[in-house]
């Protein structure tokens, strides 16, 4: 068996395991949480919305002129209007590339969770047990970057990791056209260095949270090991 051989079975094992992989629980209860934010977040809007209505009907009544049936019938229509247009208006979109380099670093573990959960239909099935993986320990890794300093040179190799890497790798994957996916190159097809790539920043991931658990920032900030440019550049030809 050649070395090409070799490296193909490898990533076809890694991709095997990633299908068996069941953080379904993980996964749903992310979803979950995400659907009950969004929930939350559409009743607040349609409060303060209804509110300021009445608020400025109460106040025309009071310095202009009683509303009337008619007025009353005009904020009823406001009303509805209003709760309907916020019932159904998106909460709020996720960001694009670019946007994750301007996050603060406390917020972006979890608008990355969010950027990679909207990129999930552009993967192969396959892969999308990593992409739960590393949606689960970025939510564990966003309150150990809540007390971490923008400065320390442990922040910036976070935040290139979550927040250039990782959507770098999916972002080359996935203007390869489809056809193209399946299609060995230098022994490994897109799909295959998609997987590698993943896997790489899952397990880096979790390596720097438990680093900043222990408190070790400065072997954090010399760390080095970063997904390899292979996976990004052989995975845009």
């Amino acid at each position: 068996m050649t070395d090409v051989d070799r490296l193909s079975a490898r990533a076809n094992e890694l991709i095997e395991r990633t299908r068996a992989r069941a953080p379904a629980t993980a996964a749903d209860q992310r979803l979950r949480r995400r659907r009950e934010a969004e929930v939350v977040g559409r009743v607040g809007r349609i409060a303060i919305a209804d509110g300021a209505i009445l608020l400025g009907a109460f106040i025309f009544a009071l310095a202009v002129a009683p509303l009337g049936v008619t007025g009353v019938m005009l904020v009823a229509a406001l009303l509805v209007a209003a709760t309907l247009l916020f019932a159904f208006m998106p909460v709020g979109g996720a960001p694009d590339v670019v946007q994750l380099s301007q996050v603060p670093l406390k917020s972006l573990p979890r608008t990355t969770e969010h950027w990679l959960d909207t990129q999930r239909p552009a993967l192969p099935a396959p892969v999308l047990g990593l992409v739960d993986s590393i949606g689960v320990k970025l939510e564990m890794l966003a309150p150990q970057l809540a007390m971490l300093d923008e400065s320390q040179p442990a922040a910036g190799e976070v935040r290139k990791l979550i927040g250039e890497q990782l959507p770098e790798l999916v972002k080359g994957y996935t203007r390869v056209p489809e056809p193209l996916r399946r299609v060995e190159r230098n022994g490994l097809t897109p799909d295959q260095q998609l997987a590698q790539g993943l896997q790489v920043i899952d397990d880096e991931i979790a390596e720097m949270s438990a680093q900043l658990a222990q408190g070790d920032l400065d072997l954090l900030a010399t760390r080095g090991r970063y997904l390899q440019i292979k996976y990004q550049g052989d995975g845009e030809g």
